[in-house]
């Protein structure tokens, strides 16, 4: 039988990296979904060939997926690539995220939609294409404190984490009994490049970006009936 496949989105750097190395660990083959390649990098580290190759490292298949998680066409293409070479998909992880730094009103309405797309369109485009043929899957949609907490200061960020999570509670109750739905809330501080660059802080406080894999597996090993949650580091703490 062969081994489950995890799809990661986000996984050039940060939280994403850390997560498919250490599914891959846990025996995971993986998709690793980014934006950022050798042909075309970004301004931070990390690129999604660097995750795909640290995957092989560990044992495991990997795949980089360099692709715009706006484009439903490529996501479509590329959950079709997975179910043809691969055969299955047992996680999908909706890691990619964007959060515009400064007050929405300040900020042009190009940068709204940008977020929009990125952080909620995507992951529907996502699981529209891949949950279909799931069987006894689970799908972790990665969320945030700011979900709740509308003085973050990054509207787009908090209101569509927040639609995020009610989208994770919707369709935990349509694909209930087949694929488990969760969101997993970040409430502590963990290290992202990405923040770092948009958001000067002393980051010696932060956590690395494992408190979040750890979470993600615990999920993982429990029932399809496990769903339609919202979970934050805090509380799978206690």
């Amino acid at each position: 039988m062969s081994a489950a496949v995890a799809v990661v989105t986000g996984a050039s750097r940060g939280i994403g990296r850390r997560l498919v190395e250490d599914l891959a660990g846990r025996g995971f083959d993986v998709v690793c979904v980014a934006r950022s390649s050798r042909a075309h990098p970004s301004k931070l580290p990390g690129t999604v060939e660097e995750a795909a190759e640290a995957v092989e490292k560990r044992g495991r298949r990997a795949l980089a997926a360099a692709i715009d998680v706006r484009d439903e066409e490529a996501v479509a293409a590329l959950a079709a690539r997975v179910y043809q070479e691969w055969g299955r998909c047992d996680l999908l992880v909706n890691n990619a995220a964007i959060a515009p730094p400064r007050p929405a009103l300040e900020e042009s309405t190009k940068r709204w939609r940008l977020a929009v797309d990125v952080n909620l369109n995507a992951p529907f485009w996502f699981m529209y294409h891949l949950c279909p043929r799931m069987e006894a899957g689970r799908v972790i949609n990665v969320s945030s404190v700011a979900a709740v907490l509308p003085s973050f200061g990054r509207a787009s960020y908090t209101t569509t984490k927040r639609a995020l999570e009610a989208l994770s509670e919707s369709l935990a109750h349509d694909l209930r009994g087949r694929v488990a739905v969760n969101a997993l809330r970040i409430d502590i501080p963990v290290y992202s490049e990405g923040f770092e660059a948009t958001l000067p802080a002393d980051w010696s406080g932060y956590e690395d970006a494992v408190v979040v894999s750890d979470a993600v597996l615990w999920l993982c090993e429990q029932p399809i009936s496990y769903t339609g949650r919202i979970e934050s580091i805090t509380g799978l703490r206690e």
